[in-house]
């Protein structure tokens, strides 16, 4: 049976994010990685992985940023609401997440993600 592919949704310029990497490749997983500000993610991916995070849409928001009040989003804001506006404001997108199968974890801290990798 094949390994799971495990990607990393990354900035490189956060320090948490360049760390979950490092992590990874020190635990012999070469990710595939998505620099999500160059590339960002479609408002359907989005959705996909707030479903393999099994987390309210809102975990998924950097709320410090200034998108979050321009668009008004708060806690109750639905999972499409989420989704469309991290498609158009990846900025928005908490970093790093890491998807590995059906599952994803955010790397915060970067310890979170070992539990989804595959063995």
């Amino acid at each position: 049976m094949a390994k799971a592919k495990v990607r990393i949704y990354h900035n490189p310029k956060c320090t948490k994010s360049r760390e979950t990497l490092a992590l990874l490749r020190d635990n012999g997983v070469e990710p595939e990685i998505v620099e999500y500000l160059k590339t960002p993610p479609s408002a359907a991916d989005i959705e996909d992985l707030i479903g393999k995070l099994k987390l309210e849409p809102h975990a998924i928001l950097r709320t410090k940023e200034e998108p979050y009040k321009r668009l008004k989003l708060s806690p109750k804001s639905s999972q499409a609401a989420v989704a469309k506006a991290v498609a158009e404001e990846p900025i928005l997108l908490e970093r790093p997440i890491v998807v590995s199968g059906k599952r994803a974890a955010i790397g915060r801290p970067p310890e979170s993600v070992l539990a989804i990798l595959p063995k």
